[in-house]
């Protein structure tokens, strides 16, 4: 029995040993293989650092203003009577909004003109008596006064209810409107707001460095995240005369007609002031910058000798860059890449420092300058 069992145990050793052998020389292969592997070059497109000279810009970040923009507000309280406009309406200078409850006003409106009227066939027969000298001068200019008294509450009443028959003071379109028929209105509670759309304003600001290139009448261009490849033309028109004290910045006014309206007031833009001269910039495609956190970079490639066949290979080198302004599909490298040298346009996020890669023309994008994005 006890023979048996021995014979079990070796038997069992000896498979495990067998297959312990087998595994560790199939783990040695696979190291041996790894340490022949060399993995085969990336393909990449490239492109050519090139000098190109773009007009000078002065960029900044700013607001898009109403020529004209108000919240529509009653003057006096009152309860609303008529409601004479839509939400988003276009309306004309002077068109009627609302018009509040002025039954009150116009009863004395009529009792006061009567009394009007009775001051003025008074100072009639006032001055046909002191002309026949059966009056004195005294009770002539009472009866005057008595006239304009009259006159003088009489307008006050026709300006109250002038101010409670609300009227449109520009031409514009409005907002969403804020009241309801029968609703009490307290003195400066919003009822709608009024946009004149064309034209419109661009406010922004520049460092106080840019002062000396500035003056009215230069080129602006602006950018919206909104109409994303569409700029819109206007023109500088106005520069605030003092620099503000705290960011030392200049406040700047631009102009623009909007004719479509699709600039619309409280938007975001990007404003780009148009120099004279141009400048000589590196220029590169956009698509050849990888960003990080840590900064931006570009893959040079060079040509160097392989490790074991001598043969020259082409490898990529991360090169940190300091990228300026964006015009299309380029942009400009204020530092870190000279004219001529080669970098990677297409394939940069499968890339690491020291690959070897070949090119091809099969993945560069077209870039261009001026784009312009079919609608499919």
């Amino acid at each position: 029995m006890i023979r048996k069992i021995l014979l079990a145990v070796f038997i069992v050793l000896a498979v495990v040993g067998g297959l312990a052998g087998v595994k560790a020389l199939q783990i040695k292969k696979l190291i041996s293989d790894g340490k022949s592997y060399v993995q085969p070059p990336e393909s990449v497109s490239s492109a050519v650092v090139r000098e190109e000279k773009w007009q000078g810009t002065l960029t900044a970040i700013g607001s898009i203003m109403a020529v004209q923009g108000v919240t529509i507000t009653p003057e006096i309280s009152g309860l609303v009577r008529e409601i004479t406009f839509e939400s988003g309406a276009v309306v004309s200078q002077s068109n009627l909004l609302v018009r509040l409850d002025t039954s009150l006003e116009e009863a004395q409106l009529r009792a006061l003109e009567a009394q009007e009227e009775l001051a003025r066939l008074n100072l009639a027969r006032e001055r046909t008596l002191r002309s026949q000298n059966m009056v004195s001068q005294a009770s002539l200019d009472a009866a005057e006064a008595t006239l304009k008294q009259a006159q003088g509450t009489a307008d006050a009443t026709r300006a109250t209810i002038q101010k409670k028959t609300i009227r449109a003071p520009f031409a514009g379109r409005l907002g969403i409107r804020l009241v309801n028929l029968g609703q009490y209105l307290d003195t400066g509670k919003p009822i709608v707001s009024l946009q004149s759309l064309t034209p419109v304003y661009a406010n922004f600001s520049l460092p106080q460095q840019d002062l000396a290139q500035l003056k009215t009448g230069m080129s602006v261009r602006v950018t919206t995240d909104t109409y994303p490849g569409r700029v819109f033309d206007g023109t500088l028109t106005a520069i605030n005369p003092e620099l503000d004290q705290t960011t030392r910045s200049v406040g700047l006014q631009a102009t623009f007609a909007n004719a479509d309206q699709l600039l619309r007031p409280g938007m975001f833009a990007r404003a780009e002031v148009l120099l004279a001269e141009e400048q000589p910039l590196l220029v590169i495609p956009a698509t050849s910058v990888l960003s990080a956190p840590y900064g931006d970079s570009v893959y040079v490639i060079e040509c160097k000798p392989g490790k074991d066949s001598g043969k020259s290979q082409l490898v990529v080198r991360q090169q940190f860059v300091r990228t300026g302004r964006a015009r299309g599909d380029y942009v400009s490298v204020e530092s870190g890449l000279k004219v001529g040298e080669r970098i990677v346009s297409a394939g940069i996020f499968k890339l690491r420092n020291g690959m070897s890669v070949t090119e091809s023309k099969e993945l560069a994008p077209k870039s261009d300058l001026a784009p312009r994005p079919s609608d499919s």
